[in-house]
């Protein structure tokens, strides 16, 4: 790629997906059944959800339009909606602007915001086409025959060579991975834990892994990010290598209960993925409601 190119690129590990590469994601779909990846949006305050989802519903009008009464007019309703989705609690997708390392984001560009958010890398380029391509579940509790990961295990490159040995299937260019870790059993099973403190996911050194394989976006039923990380001070390595270094959107707190029980009924465990971001332009990611199609 030219110079030229990588001043321009605002996509990263998207450019992955390629038309040949959603032409053979669309060729995935079989059966036509669709899943929701996507948790409720969340209302109530707790140990998981530190910033609960507000929903202020209305209905109009209440008083005269134009000078017509509200009786001899229709009844409508409406919504207001307050979010604060990054964290531990709500789906939603990491854009490429979302952290930064001593001032500087993916590509080069500078870490700074003005009243619209960020002039580089927002979300809005993402949403330009949504995300279009082969979805693969690694369903580590599965292969390991647990309920779900303890929080805190260390997921390495060694696990996905071995799932891939097992499953006969090889993670590849352009694939959106998605990673079960039994997160939401874990949360019904156990008492309330920290989460921050202790949660199962990838360890930092299989960022090599997944730019070997050339791997275009990843998910979690987490956070992709073991904790404690185990790499010195750092919080979420994973996340910094993978979004500065990569330039790879990353979908946080999935819901896959239901993803795992439809890979589970038709034996396979790739699928169509289609995720559409809202576009926000400056933003630093997005609510969303990712679709995995069989």
């Amino acid at each position: 790629m030219g110079s030229e190119m990588c001043i321009r690129d605002r996509l990263g590990t998207l450019n992955l997906i390629t038309a040949a590469k959603k032409a053979q994601a669309a060729a995935l779909v079989r059966s036509g059944v669709s899943i929701s990846l996507a948790l409720p949006m969340n209302k109530v305050g707790d140990h998981v959800n530190e910033k609960p989802f507000k929903h202020t519903p209305f209905i109009f009008p209440s008083e005269p339009v134009f000078g017509i009464d509200p009786s001899a007019m229709p009844q409508a309703a409406g919504d207001v909606f307050e979010i604060d989705y990054h964290g531990f609690a709500h789906s939603h997708l990491d854009a490429i602007n979302h952290f930064a390392y001593q001032g500087k984001m993916y590509n080069g560009f500078v870490f700074e915001q003005d009243e619209n958010g960020f002039a580089n890398l927002g979300i809005e380029n993402i949403a330009r086409e949504g995300i279009v391509t082969r979805g693969v579940l690694v369903d580590f509790p599965a292969f390991f025959g647990v309920d779900y990961l303890q929080p805190g295990r260390v997921i390495t490159t060694e696990d996905f060579l071995a799932w891939e040995k097992a499953s006969g299937v090889k993670i590849g260019s352009g694939d959106a991975l998605i990673v079960r870790t039994g997160r939401w059993e874990a949360v019904a099973d156990r008492e309330p834990w920290n989460f921050v403190e202790a949660a199962a996911g990838l360890h930092a050194s299989t960022a090599k892994f997944l730019k070997e394989r050339d791997v275009a976006v990843i998910g979690c039923d987490g956070v992709t990010d073991v904790m404690p990380s185990g790499v010195g001070q750092r919080f979420n390595p994973t996340h910094e290598l993978l979004i500065i270094g990569l330039g790879m959107p990353i979908f946080d707190n999935l819901d896959l209960a239901a993803l795992t029980a439809q890979v589970n009924k038709e034996k396979r465990p790739v699928f169509m993925l289609v995720a559409a971001p809202l576009s926000v332009a400056g933003a630093s990611g997005s609510p969303l409601n990712p679709l995995a199609i069989f």
